[in-house]
């Protein structure tokens, strides 16, 4: 199934420039900024610069350099915020929603990286 990709969306016209973001960190392949939202005290969003719609698309069609760029971006942007476990910080969660069922609100891919407070338990069971 093919991924239709809107360059209208609201990141695609932050990556453009047309939208202001509070960037926390910039590299080739991505950019991390702070949700204009946030659901916790540190809310940041990684998105990757290419046209990607969502984690599936992204991880099949980008390329290594983008991939390992953006992972390691999100790993710095973890340092910098001084969450990582691996460094002492009370730990963070990352969501990527894709599709409907998921209730993706934007068609770019993109990561929460959640973290500030206890998350409790990541879904509730429902039958």
């Amino acid at each position: 199934m093919p991924h239709h990709y809107d360059p209208q969306n609201i990141f695609a016209r932050i990556l453009r420039g047309e939208i202001p973001n509070d960037t926390v960190l910039e590299t080739e392949h991505t950019l991390a900024f702070r949700d204009i939202r946030p659901q916790t005290p540190q809310h940041v969003l990684v998105i990757p610069k290419g046209a990607y719609v969502c984690f599936d698309h992204f991880a099949s069609e980008a390329s290594a350099d983008e991939i390992v760029d953006f992972h390691r971006t999100a790993a710095q942007v973890c340092a910098m915020l001084g969450i990582s476990p691996a460094d002492g910080g009370n730990g963070f969660r990352t969501v990527s929603n894709a599709g409907l069922d998921a209730v993706q609100e934007v068609p770019h891919y993109h990561m929460h990286i959640l973290a500030g407070r206890p998350l409790g338990p990541m879904l509730s069971r429902r039958d």
